[in-house]
């Protein structure tokens, strides 16, 4: 037994490995609402220690892909309780990835009554699929007015509140791969020049509220976040300031006493490097527990735990067609390769197909 696959705490929690299945856009919520096909695809994944499921949004106006789940309303509560009981049945712990898409949408795939928003009136490069006309351009979202912003912090807090309803461990705030947390973060896609723009303070501005109204509304132990850091994806770039906004985000999320930084560096899909040094910062300035993710294999996983580099190694899509990824890891087995093709189709087909 190695430290992979060693019991572990996370906060409050028992974890009966370190392993973390990664968050995974999957698009199988028809009419945004969870179903039994997604609770049978964590539940045959359940042998990670700690599952964080696709980004569910906390509000219409976050709906930006098609067929992504919600977690705002009552139905949205019983439909994600089938997947939180699946995964419980194995001893697995799982948290809910909140992602509030902001400009990252289009409204062919928004609830009638809904707006994209975003910190500045800047459209995200490139296309958006939907179901009604295929890919489409993404729009210019509104520039978010303060009162904007005040109710979509509550609208966070509001979901924090129901994924406890829904029998969740705990919630990850998406602020990362270009989505509202990580759309603030970022110079650019956030040219404000008020108390939510500019600055490294002013950009970490809305990070730390919504991270403050989730650990008022269930407690700083059931709350972590995810971050990127040089991420390049939706249109985010670095800046010279980079490494100077996250070491401030990891002190002050320390001082929030958050459960956990998931930390991704997306090198590995040709994103440029998270820095050992800005990594080594960040589990310096970071009392919680550190989930490192990007790229991992065993071997890389186990050289990371044993450098203490990081608390928990998170695997994404070796987990896609993996469904028994940590026995294969165990076994040093060779993977299942994925087909790209069904990632986000809408079916069984490459989603609770594989063994």
């Amino acid at each position: 037994m190695t430290a992979l696959f060693e019991s572990t705490q996370l906060a409050n929690l028992k974890l009966k490995n370190r392993v973390v299945m990664c968050p995974l856009t999957r698009c199988r919520a028809l009419g945004n609402t969870p179903n039994m096909l997604m609770a049978q695809y964590y539940e045959q994944r359940s042998s990670a220690g700690l599952i964080i499921t696709e980004g569910a949004s906390p509000s219409p106006n976050g709906l930006g892909y098609a067929r992504i789940p919600g977690l705002f309303n009552h139905a949205h509560v019983e439909g994600w309780k089938l997947t939180t009981q699946a995964v419980h049945k194995h001893g697995s712990r799982i948290f809910v990835q909140l992602m509030h898409c902001g400009r990252v949408g289009h409204p062919l795939n928004l609830p009638e009554g809904a707006r994209l928003m975003a910190p500045s009136a800047l459209a995200a490069p490139g296309t958006m699929w939907t179901d009604a006309q295929g890919p489409q351009e993404y729009p210019v979202p509104r520039e978010m007015t303060e009162n904007d912003i005040k109710i979509a912090i509550g609208e966070y807090a509001h979901a924090c509140k129901l994924a406890v309803e829904a029998g969740f461990d705990g919630v990850e705030l998406h602020g990362a791969n270009g989505y509202l947390i990580d759309q603030f973060l970022n110079t650019g896609s956030n040219q404000r020049k008020d108390a939510w723009g500019g600055s490294v303070k002013h950009r970490a501005h809305f990070a730390l509220e919504v991270v403050k109204a989730a650990v008022a509304a269930i407690g700083h132990s059931k709350v972590g976040i995810r971050l990127s850091p040089y991420g390049v994806f939706n249109g985010m770039s670095p800046d010279p300031a980079m490494d100077e906004l996250y070491i401030h985000l990891a002190k002050e999320l320390s001082a929030l006493r958050i459960a956990y930084i998931h930390l991704v560096d997306h090198s590995s899909m040709g994103a440029p490097k998270v820095s050992d040094e800005l990594k080594a910062n960040i589990r310096k300035n970071f009392r919680g527990t550190l989930i490192l993710s990007g790229g991992y294999d065993r071997e890389r996983a186990e050289a990371d735990l044993s450098s203490e580099a990081g608390d928990l190694i998170a695997f994404g899509r070796p987990f896609i067609s993996n469904p028994n990824l940590v026995e294969k890891l165990k076994a040093g087995v060779e993977l299942t390769p994925a087909n790209p093709d069904t990632f986000y189709s809408a079916d069984e087909r490459g989603y609770t197909d594989y063994v």
